[in-house]
């Protein structure tokens, strides 16, 4: 096996404390997305987060129809996203309906819009 190492001639001491404090500054914004990344690296999870993106609220039985699922395991799922603060949910009657949070719009939004350019890529 070839061990690497580093050629460096000399380091830049500037450039690394630079990047160090960057970095530093950033911890916990690493952190909150590195957690938020965690749990939808679920594909279910990820869809779900993706229905609701579409659709803005659904109830726990439109998101176990549209994904042939049973209600307990979409539960499941539900209960994991809404304990990172991803969704929500309101009562109206008996049905309860998610819909996304603000929290983390931003990342989330994002990741779901390159599913929409994705979509319409393979469209064309």
């Amino acid at each position: 096996m070839k061990k690497h190492t580093c050629i460096r001639q000399q380091a830049d001491i500037d450039q690394i404390n630079q990047c160090k404090a960057v970095i530093s500054d950033l911890d916990e914004t690493f952190s909150n997305i590195s957690n938020v990344l965690e749990v939808i690296a679920n594909g279910v999870r990820f869809r779900i987060l993706f229905l609701l993106h579409q659709e803005q609220k659904l109830c726990v039985c439109d998101l176990s129809d549209i994904l042939g699922m049973n209600i307990s395991a979409i539960s499941q799922h539900l209960r994991k996203l809404k304990d990172k603060e991803l969704i929500a949910s309101e009562r109206q009657g008996q049905t309860i309906h998610y819909y996304l949070t603000n929290k983390h719009s931003m990342l989330l939004k994002s990741l779901l819009s390159k599913v929409d350019e994705e979509k319409i890529m393979t469209v064309l």
